[in-house]
């Protein structure tokens, strides 16, 4: 039973000690647990800039290019190719050094490429909304303090973003040129050929730009209804030597959180890499900058990509070419991710083509799945992959019956339970039984008084005459754990559950019930099935498990409304279980 004790007091002090850490953080204060210092490194294009700043661009041909391409953005001294284009429309909100904004919009994204180095500055999520994800204490302060009021001027998701508050975009370019040379990368001007133009709603445009003796001609195409751009590359030898250029697609995000995330549960924000070798593998901002590169390298098949909360990007190359995955801190806060593929050598006069695709929108594992293997592997359920993901079916096949994603996790929690049901009622049978000889173990508590010895031999006769096993209550439960947890980063990663209404005043499952209602039913579920459990002897014990509903109910105020409601049909079917096995169980036999 000391041990029992031990257990429960570790639990219990580790449960406050996150709690508070977690409540630190939500009113702007430091973690107890230390932040990582950033490590200042070159650029890595060997530029020799100062760590954390954005090197000047080279002009075409004024110099080599770097093994590794700079991910910095031009700065605003490098011409824009306004003059040479063939009228396309320009923003006046073009990042600096990003030349002349070009437009690419089907029905679901619209994407801002810049004339400098076709470089993908903007992408804007036509049907995905941003989310007011204030939860109830910050209702509170509005209502009572004169708070911030509910948003209702919630525009479009922006993934890709380049302003003076963050850095999140796509680049592409050539390297690999002999030295005093310098292809065409993501910092030279490009010339406008064709486009924007729509033609049967595909939407396209076509960018040229010569140096180092080579002629590169980018078609970027944008199909309707995709979040894939799709990017064709034909590299033309101008010269009259051999040229062997290498193609390279990076992602350069700084490393701030993504909007909306939670300070009470944590989902990755940062690089990603996959190939059939190395499998799915997360290589987070702090090891870049630490130059952990665990990855593999070099292979014939793969992709990068960045990913947070819900959405993702990725470059994603042609298939069964070879290539080379690498990540580099680019300066201040700024990480890229990305690859190198050999285009092989080209001779004088004539040309090579590469496809590859650009996808940005959200982690929709049907559309991931089909589109690259692995790359839905991006919706992050962790280590419980194996198991979340036939949940997520079960999910998606009961929302397609009845139509609501609330209900889908109404029945999917309760098909669970049921599927669950023989072991927890072992369960149930054995905490009744344990209720039952409470008042007895309570009598040889006053009669042994500290004489831990003989409390513990007595207890372990009275267990061993009832027939009842100490932890037949926990064991059964520890199986169905790994089960639970799996649901749990289904219902947390899945992007279905944005703005996605139950009934009444939940109108957004991805986001915390603003008004409290679920979390305080939850709560009252938790005091329910403290009652149903036998009341430890010890009464330190007694007085912990007692505090623990309140403990734990609290964070479910900060948790998403579809958390919570799948953890209260939980604790409501599981109380009519319990309660239904203990009226059979103490119930006189005839």
């Amino acid at each position: 039973m000391q041990i029992q004790r031990t257990i429960l007091w570790i639990i219990f002090s580790m449960s406050l000690l996150f709690l508070w850490d977690n409540w630190q953080r939500h009113n702007g204060k430091p973690t107890m647990f230390g932040q990582s210092k950033p490590v200042a490194t070159q650029a890595a294009d060997g530029g020799g800039g100062k760590p954390g700043e954005k090197p000047s661009a080279p002009q075409a041909g004024s110099g080599a290019d770097s093994a590794v391409p700079n991910a910095a953005v031009a700065p605003a001294t490098v011409p824009a190719a306004g003059s040479q284009s063939t009228g396309a429309p320009a923003t006046t909100s073009a990042p600096a050094g990003a030349g002349r904004m070009l437009t690419l919009e089907n029905d679901v994204i619209r994407l801002s490429i810049g004339t400098v180095g076709a470089v993908v500055h903007r992408a804007e999520l036509l049907q995905h909304k941003e989310i007011d994800s204030r939860d109830v204490v910050d209702t509170l302060k509005a209502a009572v303090l004169g708070g911030p009021k509910a948003r209702t001027d919630l525009g479009n998701v922006v993934l890709l973003s380049d302003n003076s508050k963050e850095t999140y975009i796509a680049q592409t370019g050539l390297i690999g040129a002999p030295t005093g040379a310098s292809f065409p990368t993501h910092r030279v001007p490009m010339q406008v050929a064709a486009g924007p133009a729509r033609n049967d709603g595909q939407s396209s445009v076509t960018l040229v730009a010569e140096s180092g003796g080579v002629k590169l001609t980018r078609r970027y195409t944008l199909e309707p209804g995709s979040y894939v751009l799709k990017v064709r590359d034909e590299v033309a030898n101008v010269s009259d030597k051999t040229v062997s250029p290498t193609q390279y697609m990076q992602l350069t995000r700084d490393d701030h959180k993504a909007p909306g995330d939670s300070k009470f549960y944590s989902t990755y924000t940062g690089p990603v890499v996959y190939n059939e070798e190395g499998k799915f593998q997360k290589v987070s901002f702090d090891n870049i900058a630490e130059g952990k590169k665990d990855f593999e390298r070099k292979t014939n098949d793969g992709w990068v990509g960045m990913i947070q909360h819900y959405f993702a990007s990725a470059w994603i190359p042609a298939e069964k070419l070879p290539r080379e995955f690498y990540g580099a801190k680019v300066g201040d806060k700024l990480y890229s991710i990305g690859i190198k593929s050999p285009i092989g050598e080209i001779a004088p006069g004539a040309s090579v083509a590469r496809e590859m695709q650009l996808y940005v929108g959200p982690q929709d594992q049907r559309v991931l799945e089909k589109l690259a293997p692995g790359l839905d592997l991006t919706v992050d359920y962790g280590w419980l992959t194996a198991v979340a993901k036939p949940i997520y079916w079960l999910l998606e096949q009961l929302h397609k019956v009845v139509g609501n994603w609330g209900w889908a996790i109404v029945l999917l929690t309760l098909i669970i339970k049921t599927l669950f049901f023989p072991l927890q009622a072992a369960s149930y049978r054995s905490m009744a039984r344990m209720k039952a000889v409470t008042p007895r173990l309570q009598a040889m508590r006053e009669r042994y008084g500290e004489d831990r010895a003989k409390l513990n031999q007595a207890m372990m006769e009275l267990y061993k005459q009832e027939k009842i096993n100490p932890l037949g209550g926990c064991l059964p439960i520890v199986v169905q754990i790994p089960v639970f947890i799996a649901l749990y980063w289904v219902l947390l990663a899945s992007v279905e559950m944005r703005n996605a209404p139950w009934l009444g005043w939940i109108t957004n499952l991805a986001a915390p019930d603003q008004y409290g209602i679920l979390p305080l039913i939850m709560a009252a579920s938790m005091f329910v099935q403290t009652m149903l459990n036998p009341k430890p002897p010890d009464p330190v014990q007694a007085k912990m498990m007692t505090l623990m509903p309140i403990v734990f109910s609290v964070m479910f105020f900060f948790f998403p409304a579809g958390l919570v409601l799948y953890w209260l049909v939980n604790n409501l079917y599981s109380i009519a279980q319990q309660w239904v096995i203990t009226k059979k169980i103490n119930a006189p036999k005839s």
